[in-house]
């Protein structure tokens, strides 16, 4: 099972204390078209690397499970909180965990990270809703990636 990963602390003030600790990190790998004419980061892009951070999350918990034309998650909602700006010549990575399950739905806690310097760059918080596939129409999460996610993440959700 993963260990906690330990970043260096942000020193912002306004970013938010994480809820749980983080067990999941992918290093993202940054292209010249993913800036703005500012040289930052472009605020989608930070939307494309969550999603990159939660498909290998995915992948990490439920690595025979996870068939990705029949996934029976999908993203309900997603806000997004952004701190600093990330420019080119930095190594980022995003973080991942779980922060809340539900009968129906669980949350995710995503970061992107200066994983020099444990900069904050921008925090999601992510709702992720069970679907039947046949009908379109909410369901439960499957027992299977509950105990996954628990096993992962090592506490009860």
């Amino acid at each position: 099972m993963p260990e906690e990963i330990k970043l260096p602390h942000s020193a912002n003030p306004r970013v938010p204390a994480p809820q749980f600790p983080f067990r999941h990190m992918l290093p993202l790998q940054m292209r010249f078209n993913d800036f703005d004419m500012l040289g930052h980061l472009n605020n989608a892009v930070y939307i494309q690397f969550f999603d990159l951070g939660k498909s290998s999350y995915f992948q990490d918990v439920l690595p025979q499970a996870v068939d990705w034309k029949h996934i029976n998650i999908v993203v309900v909602n997603i806000n997004c909180d952004y701190y600093a700006p990330t420019y080119i010549h930095e190594s980022v990575a995003v973080v991942t965990t779980v922060t809340r399950m539900g009968e129906k739905s669980f949350s995710l806690e995503q970061r992107i990270v200066n994983t020099a310097t444990g900069e904050v760059k921008c925090v999601a918080r992510t709702v992720m809703a069970g679907i039947d596939l046949t009908t379109g129409k909410s369901a439960p999460i499957a027992e299977e990636w509950i105990e996954a996610l628990q096993r992962y993440e090592r506490r009860a959700l």
